[in-house]
């Protein structure tokens, strides 16, 4: 398969891997963001219940004290020696009047109370008639308190008249809870949006109403004990006036919130001697919502009680004792955010599949690379191998046939034939090196030597190889460097130095100085041993591939210096092998310029073999 190939069905599965991933982190993170709003919505849900507690459990003395109220505290005065009989017959002469809590003592958050008569007269307790207001006027020095009673007497009337007669029905039958209904639309919408937020919407829901229910249970048991002890005396009365005692049959209801326009009202039926009364008070709404919303700063902030004359109305948010409904604001306790384990996990898994991505992907690049580079070592060393064989050929044939009869060019022909054994040796000699190399094994175990000792034993060698060129070796170096204490392999010095003279004569050849420096300095801790030459160098884009092996193409090699380009490779090897560096760099006044660097001995240190 070509590169390009293979370059495509790894983009390919890439983007397959990469859009499965994203899917993964989209549906991932829309679940976390469905739980956390689920989450913040029940924490919200839960303040709203607390609040709504709060709330009902604030009203509710309210309710009770006026629900505590005997029917004919309704009346401005009343007879004080009826003991709670006969309340409502006419007045004798002689009788004792008291007047009623509610004309003289204040009523907090109760703007008036007020009586319905049957014939559909509306009075107040707090507006006295005819000779009882000037007695109450004189009396009790409250005659500013009474007008101002009266305009609020002609205002709650105008209201109730505005009642439709089904509004008071309420007030003969007791609340009861209700069973969970099946939430908003916003529920709904949530519920195809999500279905978890749906599902917490859902339970959240159920769970309000089971608390309103709960609230309204309380409320219900409450007006129950009423009901209870103010049914009972009228029904022992009954009895006492079928028996002809002359009391009254008095029957009260509990006081139940409705609104009568803007105004809220508690009001509730009694019935006297079988004729119905409705009795109700004026509650103070702007300081009752007031006072129910002071204790919720904890909770919620800009948090609203609004009315809710509607029956049937969303009860998550409805109070039980009062019909308004809380609107909150945002809340205030809500969690810090914390670490998302969602988040953190998918920033990991993409990490790694980024980097298993960039892993592969370098390693495909690698492999390809490699395979392009051995098929190109393969294609060089062939043709490599071509020339000296079509040379072997060519000479052995004319001498096997006495072809050719000169002594002397037949004995150029065998030292032609022996430099090309040579320079396949080498190439062999080259390839099997690096082989071991890349196998981690090394050519022979290293030895303590010197420096010039060192120098010395190849010397002689890179002297023939640069005279098969036509070049000059000069081996330059100071004492105190000869004397430097190595523990190398020889050999594997001696095939580094041998294959960059080898490198110089084959490409510095043509130059006009043609002279190969060898020289040896002293480094910081090292020895150096640097190869000069004076031929044109190498260019910037052929450094890049100068140590790596397997890059020298055949066309390459067909038309530059014989070689497979696996020299330099190899010898970068080696010195990295033996704990050392081969690096290139130009020389000032042209050639090439490498400097061998081996780690050197201080006096006196020995190295364990």
């Amino acid at each position: 398969m070509k590169s390009w190939q293979n370059a495509a069905v790894f983009g390919v599965c890439l983007a397959v891997v990469l859009a499965a991933m994203a899917w993964i982190s989209a549906v991932a993170l829309k679940l976390e963001r469905a739980q956390s709003e689920a989450e913040k919505q029940a924490r919200r849900q839960e303040n709203v219940r607390l609040a709504l507690w709060r709330m009902d459990a604030a009203v509710a003395p309210l309710i009770a004290r006026e629900n505590a109220r005997p029917y004919f505290h309704y009346s401005s005065f009343y007879p004080a020696g009826r003991a709670y009989t006969r309340m409502y017959r006419e007045l004798g002469p002689d009788e004792v009047m008291l007047p009623s809590p509610l004309l003289t003592l204040p009523a907090p958050m109760v703007l008036l109370h007020f009586q319905v008569d049957p014939d559909g007269s509306i009075r107040s307790p707090q507006v006295p008639d005819g000779r009882l207001r000037a007695l109450a006027e004189s009396t009790y020095g409250i005659a500013g308190k009474i007008s101002d009673s009266a305009s609020m007497l002609l205002e709650i009337g105008g209201k109730l008249k505005g009642l439709d007669p089904v509004s008071f029905q309420p007030l003969d039958r007791p609340a009861q809870p209700r069973a969970p209904a099946g939430g908003t639309a916003a529920a709904d919408e949530h519920r195809a949006a999500d279905p978890l937020l749906a599902e917490e919407t859902r339970r959240q829901s159920a769970r309000n109403e089971s608390e309103w229910n709960v609230r309204m249970s309380q409320q219900a048991a409450q007006q129950e004990q009423v009901l209870q002890a103010n049914v009972m005396a009228p029904a022992a009365a009954l009895k006492q006036r079928r028996d002809g005692s002359a009391e009254d049959a008095v029957a009260e209801g509990v006081m139940r919130p409705l609104w009568a326009g803007d105004a809220l009202v508690l009001a509730r039926r009694i019935t006297v001697d079988g004729r119905s009364y409705v009795q109700g008070c004026w509650l103070d709404w702007p300081a009752i919502r007031k006072d129910l919303l002071a204790p919720l700063p904890d909770l919620f902030e800009l948090t609203d009680l609004r009315p809710e004359p509607a029956a049937g109305a969303d009860s998550r948010t409805m109070l039980a004792a009062l019909p308004a409904r809380l609107v909150p604001g945002r809340a205030l306790n809500q969690p810090p955010p914390r670490p998302s384990a969602i988040r953190l996990s998918l920033a990991v898994a993409w990490g790694c599949v980024l980097a298993a991505a960039a892993a592969f992907g370098a390693l495909l690049a690698g492999i390809i690379s490699l395979s392009e580079r051995r098929a190109a070592f393969v294609s060089s060393v062939t043709h490599e191998l071509r020339t000296p064989l079509t040379t072997f050929r060519l000479y052995t044939d004319m001498l096997a046939g006495d072809m050719v009869p000169d002594p002397g060019k037949r004995r150029s022909y065998l030292q032609s034939m022996g430099a090309e054994a040579d320079r396949l040796a080498h190439l062999v000699e080259n390839v099997l090196a690096y082989s071991r190399v890349e196998r981690g094994r090394a050519a022979a175990p290293a030895a303590e030597t010197t420096a010039g000792a060192l120098l010395d034993a190849v010397r002689e060698r890179l002297a023939q190889r640069a005279a098969q060129a036509g070049m000059e070796i000069c081996v330059e170096g100071r004492r105190e460097a000869m004397e430097l204490r190595l523990v190398t392999d020889r050999s594997a010095v001696e095939q580094i130095l041998f294959n960059l003279v080898d490198n110089a004569c084959k490409y510095a050849c043509g130059a006009a100085d043609r002279r190969i420096h060898v020289m040896l300095f002293a480094g910081r801790g090292c020895a150096v041993l640097r190869v000069r030459d004076h031929g044109p160098g190498i260019s910037a884009s052929d450094r890049r591939s100068l140590f790596r092996p397997f890059s020298k193409s055949a066309q390459r090699a067909a038309n530059s210096a014989p070689g497979v380009g696996l020299g330099l490779a190899l010898s970068r090897r080696l010195a990295r092998h033996l704990g050392g560096s081969l690096e290139y760099g130009p020389a000032p006044d042209g050639g090439a310029v490498f400097d061998l660097r081996l780690a050197s001995l201080h006096a006196g240190a020995r190295i364990a073999k």
